[in-house]
């Protein structure tokens, strides 16, 4: 048997990690500043997490949801904590298209509807649900496409009255849409999106898989909008490389038994995963470090030659470069031995672990340079 094959591959296989730097089999270090589609959130082999991890699979690796796990409370009280969301409730995903999927089903059964808002651009998953409010037509199967989805511009305040009426469950956003280039989502557009949904009942869904956990400089990118969702979906850098996910939830959605489910999602893994990472955050300060050294960074792409805009916030940057990105981007990985992600024909996209430093951030500006002078 061979592997499906629907992934373009580089001819590199890695073997070791450590922080922000990965080797492959031959020895060949890299600096690494994708994290895996940014899910590398404290850095590669964290020496806590991995004791965490290892204590763990040696008690109990897994058992279903139908039992105590312990776990699963400490992690919501610690993420609740963290976040600033203490009075939400967690469901448990494994992943941040799952998250997605059960946070429109929520929306759908607490207003009884079934029409949903997203955005263009938008990139939510690519399972059922969610990829049907993906702005992607490539992506989404026949099986996938449904009426019930209407895409608004991103962005764009004008329209929102007449786009999000009384018939929609949900409106589903991402804070920073990363695979859509890096866009933020402005303060007066979040504001708004919240206001729209409290006047017609519609359950405001903000996607933070990417651009949570404290990757802007906030745990959740909206934060710095002041509102609260009624939903936040989060993953990639929850379980530091372990799959998981989940869906914050504010009180006035109800819980019932039976009304969701997972076999996987919340596991003994991936709670003692989760508060590890929860942990390091806090004990590293890498929130902090995220909006120091996303901020240095930003800084400094600004005056380099053959860069046309710097998008994002703390260690969630994009790239507008005039040239188009793959060849620079191959230069960079082959060439100066860094791993770099793209969005686009023209955006380079940066997601390195939070706990990055400036002295990576001088190597990579050195290096960037270096490339795009050639």
């Amino acid at each position: 048997m061979k592997l499906f094959d629907v992934y373009p591959l580089y001819d590199i296989e890695l073997v070791k990690a450590q922080g922000s730097r990965v080797w492959d089999k031959y020895g060949q270090e890299y600096v690494d500043l994708y994290g895996g589609h940014a899910v590398i959130s404290i850095g590669h082999s964290h020496p806590y997490y991995v004791a965490k991890m290892t204590e763990q699979i040696s008690r109990i690796g897994f058992y279903s949801n139908s039992i105590i796990i312990s776990g699963q409370q400490e992690l919501a009280e610690k993420l609740g904590r963290v976040s600033g969301y203490s009075d939400y409730t967690l469901f448990l995903t494994n992943s941040g298209a799952e998250s997605n999927e059960n946070a429109l089903k929520l929306a759908s059964f607490h207003t009884g509807r079934k029409k949903v808002v997203a955005f263009s651009k938008a990139f939510h998953g690519r399972t059922a649900g969610a990829v049907a409010v993906t702005d992607n037509r490539s992506i989404v199967a026949p099986i996938n496409s449904t009426e019930h989805v209407t895409f608004l511009p991103f962005n764009q305040v004008d329209g929102l009255k007449e786009g999000i009426t009384e018939e929609h469950a949900a409106v589903i956003v991402e804070g920073i849409q990363g695979v859509g280039g890096i866009q933020v989502a402005s303060d007066t557009f979040l504001k708004a999106l919240r206001a729209r949904c409290d006047e017609t009942g519609s359950q405001l869904i903000l996607d933070s898989v990417q651009c949570g956990y404290g990757r802007s400089g906030q745990f959740f990118s909206h934060q710095f909008a002041g509102i609260h969702p009624d939903m936040m979906t989060t993953a990639k850098g929850m379980g530091n490389g372990f799959p998981m996910g989940g869906v914050l939830i504010a009180p006035h959605i109800k819980a019932s038994y039976g009304l969701l489910g997972t076999t996987f999602g919340g596991n003994h893994l991936a709670c003692a995963a989760g508060i590890a990472v929860l942990d390091v955050i806090e004990k590293e300060n890498l929130i902090q470090n995220a909006a120091e050294t996303g901020d240095y960074l930003i800084e400094h792409l600004h005056g380099i030659s053959g860069v046309k805009e710097v998008r994002g916030r703390g260690l969630m940057i994009g790239i507008e470069l005039e040239d188009a990105v793959g060849p620079i981007r191959d230069a960079l990985l082959f060439k100066e031995h860094i791993f770099c992600g793209y969005a686009g024909k023209h955006t380079l996209r940066l997601l390195p672990s939070l706990a990055m430093d400036k002295a990576l951030a001088d190597r990579f500006l050195t290096s960037l340079q270096t490339v795009l002078t050639k």
